[in-house]
């Protein structure tokens, strides 16, 4: 069977936590069972879509304003107090979104595993920030999703949905 005709596999929680931990640096605990993270509620949340190497549309990763700002200030070592201001001020610093882009970036090889097709971030939202309809059509969708509640030591805890499309 053909790579472009199977689909994005979705990632374990495990998986997830592997990633995190290897590129903040620090233990992450991540639970399972979480609640959707929803782009229009209070902050807002930082999404990225993936996409094959024809532009369709195969996975999503959506993290609420307080995980985006808090892996974007581990990443860099940034005290936690800056992503406390990010979190109090319901918007990200240009340093803390590209630092969360990044993040997102890497959390495409989550997808490129075994036979399925190759992905890269194609799109990347800044909470607040309107999205396209192609893409916000998905992100409450009940698809193969991973709903997660993260907690990065040192920074605190956020949301991060995981959407195999």
């Amino acid at each position: 069977m053909s790579a472009d005709l199977l689909t994005s596999p979705l990632p374990g929680a495990k998986d997830v936590r592997d990633l995190l931990e290897g590129m903040l640096g620090r233990e992450v605990d991540v639970r399972t069972g979480g609640a959707m993270v929803n782009p229009g509620a209070e902050g807002g949340a930082q999404i990225g879509a993936y996409v094959d190497k024809l532009g369709a549309l195969r996975a999503l990763v959506v993290a609420d304003l307080p995980l985006a700002a808090r892996a974007g200030a581990a990443i860099a070592l940034v005290p936690a107090g800056g992503a406390d201001v990010a979190i109090e001020e319901s918007r990200l610093s240009q340093a803390l979104f590209e630092n969360a882009y990044e993040v997102l970036n890497v959390m495409a090889s989550l997808f490129n595993v075994g036979d399925a097709p190759h992905v890269k971030l194609d799109g990347c939202w800044a909470p607040g920030e309107a999205v396209p309809a192609d893409v916000a059509q998905w992100v409450l969708s009940y698809v193969r999703r991973l709903d997660l509640d993260v907690d990065v030591k040192g920074y605190g805890p956020g949301k991060l949905s995981v959407l195999a499309l």
